[in-house]
């Protein structure tokens, strides 16, 4: 089952984060991951689970975080029929270059798509 995503505001999440010395950030990190499972209906990574393994693994695992919200997005597209992109790789190449707040910008970007699809 699909469910419907909240649309937050980007920028200021980037502020928030930035404030916040990155505190923000980490929820925004959570709550991005559980949105991009809502919105796709897979529900196979958890937002709490992922911050973790981010943690454990020193930020390495935020590559395959990248790669697979870039499916997950590109899922949730494809479900409700609007054209999609996949850009695992272009998430995967910008966390490897430690760019991690660019893709999540652009995920919450591509969320928002999404809620203004699903409200409308």
């Amino acid at each position: 089952m699909i469910s419907r995503v909240k649309k937050r505001d980007i920028v200021t999440s980037v502020i928030l984060s930035v404030i916040t010395c990155g505190f923000y950030g980490w929820y925004w990190f959570v709550v991005l991951t559980d949105d991009c499972a809502d919105a796709s209906g897979d529900h196979s990574m958890k937002g709490t689970t992922s911050f973790l393994l981010w943690l454990i693994t020193c930020g390495f695992y935020s590559w395959y975080w990248s790669y697979q919200m870039g499916k997950k997005m590109c899922m949730a597209f494809e479900k409700r029929n609007l054209p999609a992109n996949d850009n695992a790789v272009l998430y995967l190449i910008l966390s490897i270059f430690r760019l991690d707040i660019v893709n999540w910008i652009l995920i919450q970007n591509d969320l928002n798509k999404l809620a203004e699809f699903d409200y409308s």
